[in-house]
């Protein structure tokens, strides 16, 4: 039986957690998170089986100025879609999803689990996710960064820069990651949303800032779940890349996790061609091809809806030259309303 979730939080979380396709993406915090941050309306779906749930399938509605009414698991999010330990779970809540797509005269389904199934579309080679072992001692890892990486960590440690895990710098991240994402043309999200992460994933959810002097120079959130650590959100000072704060600050998370018991770094995903792609494999991580996967009802082609849009990019170069406060205050509209571009 599949239904709208009403029940116990900590019983969505103890199935994610245990689940062997459990992200952290899956967790009920998420659904409040989104709902406050930016009004998108939730649908979560439970399979159960015997009163006990074996399923889980969060979706949630977004509209875009560009296009009609999607369903999506999970905004902003590398992974998602079905959690199920079995086939017939899996089966149910993907019929509970495609039913729910024509009841809600949704254009498209998208669902990001990497899974088949006949009534979908796969989305193949737009975006690749970048996962690493970590290794039980500081010196291993450090050794196992490829050597211009590593010399840059050096020239972090040499330049005095110093980080420190702490909840309090919240604003400071916010700030760090809005100056960032302006410079890269993306609306910032609200420091609403941020809040909500720290105060939904009080234990899994950590900022790491780093300072030159009494200057801060650059931040990272992460997630952490099992035995993973994400870094997620980021910003840094163009000012200060003479420093190599970016790759100081990944070491540093790096240690962190490691001393956490954390087993595995998870880069996150990136698309070919960026910047961001090539840091990560300068880091000696090796690029897997993420798979999503699209109904679009009637059988019509999936939509392509991208950054690389025409109408994006012009958006895109317009946001450059916003002054940072007004990116701060206009940021959370464009995300509301451009969301599918964004996600």
């Amino acid at each position: 039986m599949v239904e709208c979730y009403r029940g116990d939080r900590d019983a969505w979380d103890d199935f994610v957690r245990q689940a062997p396709n459990g992200t952290f993406f899956h967790l009920i915090g998420w659904k409040e998170i989104l709902e406050e941050a930016f009004g998108f309306r939730s649908h979560y779906l439970v399979a159960r089986r015997s009163g006990r749930i074996v399923g889980v399938l969060p979706l949630f509605e977004l509209r875009s100025v560009f296009s009609a009414k999607c369903l999506l698991s999970l905004p902003f999010a590398v992974e998602g879609g079905i959690c199920g330990i079995d086939d017939e779970a899996r089966d149910a809540l993907e019929a509970a999803a495609l039913a729910l797509t024509r009841q809600r005269t949704a254009t498209y389904l998208e669902l990001r689990d990497g899974l088949d199934g006949a009534a979908f579309q796969v989305r193949e080679g737009l975006y690749y996710r970048f996962r690493r072992t970590l290794l039980p001692t500081d010196e291993e890892n450090l050794a196992a960064i490829p050597r211009k990486q590593r010399r840059m960590v050096r020239v972090g440690q040499q330049s005095g820069l110093v980080s420190r895990v702490s909840a309090d710098d919240l604003d400071v991240f916010f700030d760090l990651y809005a100056r960032s994402v302006r410079n890269l043309g993306t609306p910032v999200f609200p420091r609403r949303y941020f809040r909500l992460l720290v105060k939904h994933f009080p234990d899994d959810c950590i900022i790491l800032t780093v300072r030159h002097g009494n200057t801060p120079v650059a931040a990272v959130m992460s997630f952490f779940f099992n035995d993973t650590v994400l870094p997620y959100y980021a910003g840094s000072r163009h000012e200060f890349f003479r420093y190599a704060v970016n790759d100081f600050m990944y070491w540093e998370l790096m240690r962190h996790a490691r001393a956490r018991g954390v087993q595995v770094f998870d880069f996150g995903r990136s698309k070919k061609g960026t910047g961001a792609y090539d840091f990560k494999c300068h880091w000696g991580f090796e690029p897997e091809p993420l798979r999503y996967r699209v109904h679009v009802p009637g059988n019509a082609s999936a939509p392509d809806h991208s950054t690389s849009d025409s109408n994006i990019q012009l958006l895109r170069r317009l946001w450059r030259q916003m002054p940072l406060p007004v990116t701060k205050l206009v940021g959370p509209f464009f995300i509301r309303h451009f969301g599918a571009y964004y996600t």
